[in-house]
């Protein structure tokens, strides 16, 4: 089970991490609405905990822009706000749960686990193919054409959001957030050294350098 975690209080964070991932979840962690928005809609959670007061983009619209966009992943809302008014309009806006803090670790979990068995089964494929280019998200394997390739998980997870955005322009922030999860160093070089990686791996001619936009995936079978 994978689990976003869309809180900017550090401790909580923290707090929520630790428990989930004691209890078998792998978790990843966005301090703030605009980050946790990007994840969200780029990686295949099982399930989302969702803070409402948030900088660079509130929860409240994180939440909208998520069921705007078809997501039907559950999304417990942990929060402050203990107005009933609050509740209501928030579930009425698409969560599926609603906690109030300060709240129980125990809580939170039986009701992230309640989410998850009523939630509908994923519809996320679990093997992405674009071009000759193949990969097996459950096995974490990749093949160009019949050949297998061996990458390290950095670099499987690299491929994985550029194969998720076929086409599209990716800016060196966006790949910074998809890939790494975290706002790294914006001055460092990381996400050239991966991607020269990938080029020696999986083809130098799959990887576009766009100027003074970023990085795009192309299909070069035909």
């Amino acid at each position: 089970m994978r689990a976003l975690v869309i809180e900017d209080e550090p401790r909580i964070a923290s707090f929520i991490e630790f428990g989930l991932t004691a209890e078998g979840f792998t978790v990843e962690v966005a301090d703030n609405g605009a980050d946790g928005l990007c994840l969200a809609e780029s990686a295949g959670f099982d399930v989302i905990v969702l803070d409402l007061m948030l900088p660079r983009v509130s929860g409240e619209e994180v939440l909208h822009r998520l069921r705007a966009g078809g997501s039907t992943v559950p999304v417990v809302v942990l929060t402050a706000k203990d107005a009933v008014l609050d509740r209501v309009t928030t579930l009425n806006a698409g969560a599926d749960d609603y906690l109030v803090k300060p709240f129980s670790f125990a809580e939170l979990l039986a009701r992230i686990r309640a989410r998850l068995r009523s939630a509908p089964a994923a519809t996320d494929p679990t093997v992405l193919t674009v071009g000759r280019i193949r990969i097996d998200l459950a096995r974490r394997r990749c093949w160009t054409g019949d050949r297998s390739v061996e990458l390290t998980n950095r670099e499987f997870r690299l491929l994985e959001v550029f194969m998720r955005h076929p086409g599209h322009v990716l800016s060196h922030a966006q790949l910074l957030d998809l890939a790494w999860g975290y706002a790294h160093d914006p001055g460092s070089n990381i996400v050239e050294v991966y991607i020269s990686y990938l080029r020696k791996k999986v083809g130098a001619d799959t990887i576009e350098t766009v100027r003074g936009g970023g990085y795009r995936f192309v299909d070069r079978s035909a």
